[in-house]
């Protein structure tokens, strides 16, 4: 299996294909936008990192600047129905940060960012990233009284309970809370919800 590739870039195609030689053999290598615009032509020397991809009728190669990266786009590949040309078009609107921090933060929103990508879509890729991914810490929302003193908020999980208790599934939930406040009134909140899920969250 190709891990790298070390060589000069004899080509950058207009769909996202580099053409890499080394030793004299030329790598056609499928890259984000991003990837394409960033990486040297001519004489220079590229380095890049490949997921090699294998399959009865044919073998690809997707190249990243970064092993993290890379990483990122084996993780989403291995969510159920994230193939490997959406696993770039995810890349290409999100990078690694980014990504991680929309799993973070259920921002079903920025995923649905992505070309092709709707809200009950996103809400399932969210929901299986957050156990691939090494996700950062969420901030925690506290709230002030009139005395001074701090108390953290749990409307949403509240609110998450009641939705789950009420037979909703995960992936409504998903897509439910990222449309509401962070916090506020639970009943009022659940009110609101449950409107939304009977008119049809897409």
């Amino acid at each position: 299996m190709i891990g790298s590739l070390r060589g000069r870039l004899l080509d950058r195609g207009h769909d996202g294909e580099l053409l890499i030689e080394v030793a004299g053999v030329g790598y056609r290598v499928l890259v984000t936008p991003s990837t394409s615009v960033g990486i040297a032509e001519g004489d220079d020397e590229v380095f890049i990192h490949i997921h090699h991809s294998v399959r009865e009728d044919s073998e690809t190669l997707y190249g990243f600047p970064t092993i993290d990266e890379r990483r990122i786009f084996e993780s989403l590949i291995s969510a159920h129905g994230v193939g490997p040309s959406l696993g770039l078009a995810i890349l290409s609107v999100h990078g690694p940060d980014a990504l991680r921090r929309a799993v973070a933060d259920d921002d079903i929103a920025a995923m649905c960012l992505v070309p092709g990508v709707g809200k009950k879509t996103a809400a399932r890729i969210v929901m299986e990233l957050k156990s691939r991914l090494d996700l950062p810490d969420s901030p925690v929302v506290v709230l002030t009284d009139g005395a001074g003193a701090t108390t953290q908020s749990s409307a949403r999980s509240d609110l998450r309970s009641a939705l789950e208790g009420l037979g909703y599934g995960t992936d409504e939930i998903h897509v439910v809370l990222s449309e509401l406040p962070v916090d506020g009134d639970v009943s009022e909140l659940l009110k609101d919800a449950l409107r939304r899920l009977a008119s049809g969250v897409r």
